[in-house]
């Protein structure tokens, strides 16, 4: 079970390094077309939960030694399905797509893919992941603190900056966002 945990553990810190740098692509793309970035100040806060959450994980896991947690299965299929719909929001945001808030003066809101149904379909992802990652190992400190953790971040701190970043979208000039 350690090479598993091992393997998947450096898959999905790959991936999430490969999303920080193809979000940095995204972000100077955007700011060379007058994009500006939005709620920058708790920005920090995001990559150390994350940051946290990874490093407890490691040490839950491998300080109680790597095994398979109970309903192994259903987290590891809850996990696949959430990597599913991140690879469908990446797409679907395209340009757009990005770990930070930058907003493009102008630019209409996303509603395809996912977002024609959720309006933050990738925190409802990192959220799954967040809950099911460490349970496929029997985490569940890991997966309760983050869980809480996570969403109260969002729901009081990072989901309200966006929403009043993307409020900002449809009349630039009226609203306090110019190029």
């Amino acid at each position: 079970m350690m090479v598993l945990f091992i393997v998947l553990i450096s898959v999905v810190i790959c991936q999430r390094l490969a999303e920080v740098v193809y979000a940095r692509h995204n972000e100077k793309r955007m700011k060379q077309e007058g994009a500006v970035e939005v709620g920058a100040s708790h920005y920090k806060w995001i990559v150390m939960l994350h940051v946290l959450f990874f490093l407890s994980l490691l040490f839950e896991v491998l300080g109680k030694g790597a095994s398979l947690g109970v309903g192994w299965p259903l987290f590891l299929f809850v996990f696949l399905v959430a990597q599913g719909l991140r690879v469908w929001t990446l797409m679907s945001l395209g340009k757009f797509w990005n770990t930070k808030i930058i907003v493009l003066p102008g630019a209409k809101r996303v509603t395809k893919g996912p977002y024609q149904w959720l309006p933050h379909p990738n925190y409802v992802i990192v959220a799954l992941e967040i809950i099911s990652l460490p349970l496929i190992f029997g985490a569940w400190i890991t997966s309760f603190l983050f869980t809480i953790s996570n969403a109260l971040l969002l729901l009081l701190v990072r989901i309200p900056a966006e929403e009043k970043a993307l409020e900002k979208l449809e009349q630039p000039e009226e609203k306090g966002i110019s190029k």
